[in-house]
């Protein structure tokens, strides 16, 4: 891709990112996501490639259709209560439709069924930005329209652990496994959302930098399923040992860094009278470590038999026999 379309489409990303977080008018916000959206398009259907062209429109259709709900929702709102403010939303009714649209946005369960799929079309750099970057607007919204039922909060959160620990456990590509890395840790952050904001950052925040070191590494081995990942010890071996390190703390093993957060957010819902809940999402965690130890052990554990050999030229001289011509 030529420097400068990609130094716009960046510049793009970026601007619709701040004009959001900048925005007190569903309008401009609304115009900020809009813009994020339209600057990733190219990005993600750079290598015209089928697979990532399916994706791209995939992701078009899912963001356009939330989009639409949203300005749908704040018309609503607008026409109801006379209010364009995002924190003025009283009617239960455009409150219900703009958190619907949100976590279609960011790829919540039960509306999560686009992230794996996306994901899958995409090159590991431009699937990094969609699962962080992209992120940021939408969670600015949730987090300043604080939504008016705590119930739907909680089982969109629930829904989303539970579904990000299955949806992970019988996948072989690194890409899905890493959208539903995204969901499980996205239920996390919405469990908490309405009793702690400031712990619901601090596990975006963590979960920012260990899917960007996580997804560096894999660009860097060039691997995308657990098989190429098993013979990747020749590329980087001592990268390869820290990256079990990664890996686990994603799945929150103490006493790595994923840990604090999960730790916290479970301490606050124990707090707030939901032990029942707390012990749901500590069981679901398990499954997401399953599949992230998977992973550590693919890279750390097993030798393959073509490991090195295949990497280290053959230094001996190929002899070859003559034989006389037969006359």
């Amino acid at each position: 891709m030529n420097p400068y379309i990609l130094a716009i489409l960046l510049f793009g990303l970026g601007l619709g990112t701040t004009i959001t977080f900048a925005s007190s008018h569903w309008l401009l916000a609304w115009m900020g996501l809009e813009m994020n959206t339209l600057a990733i398009i190219p990005l993600m259907a750079q290598h015209h490639h089928p697979r990532a062209v399916e994706a791209t429109t995939k992701y078009f259709l899912t963001q356009a259709t939330a989009a639409a709900t949203l300005l749908f929702a704040s018309v609503t709102n607008a026409w109801l209560t006379g209010q364009w403010e995002i924190q003025q939303i009283t009617h239960p009714l455009p409150s219900t439709m703009i958190t619907l649209a949100l976590a279609l946005k960011i790829g919540l369960a039960p509306l999560h069924a686009w992230l794996p799929e996306v994901l899958q079309g995409l090159d590991l750099t431009t699937g990094l930005i969609l699962s962080t970057w992209q992120k940021l607007a939408p969670f600015a919204l949730i987090l300043q329209h604080q939504p008016s039922s705590s119930t739907l909060l909680i089982i969109w959160g629930l829904t989303s652990t539970l579904i990000g620990g299955w949806g992970g456990l019988n996948q072989t590509q690194l890409r899905k496994i890493l959208a539903y890395s995204s969901i499980a840790h996205l239920g996390w952050m919405i469990l908490v959302l309405q009793f702690s904001p400031s712990i619901t950052l601090l596990t975006l925040l963590t979960y920012f930098i260990m899917t960007f070191s996580t997804c560096l590494v894999f660009k860097l081995n060039e691997s995308t399923t657990i098989n190429t990942l098993a013979t990747s010890w020749a590329k980087a071996p001592a990268l390869m040992a820290l990256m079990p390190l990664i890996l686990l703390s994603l799945g929150g093993l103490p006493p790595l860094t994923g840990f604090m957060p999960k730790w916290l957010i479970l301490q606050e819902l124990t707090k707030q009278g939901l032990a029942p809940t707390a012990t749901l999402v500590s069981l679901s965690a398990l499954l997401s470590l399953y599949f992230y130890l998977r992973l550590s052990y693919a890279m750390t554990l097993t030798i393959s038999p073509n490991n090195l050999t295949c990497s280290t030229p053959w230094r001996l001289p190929s002899t070859q026999l003559t034989y006389p011509l037969a006359t």
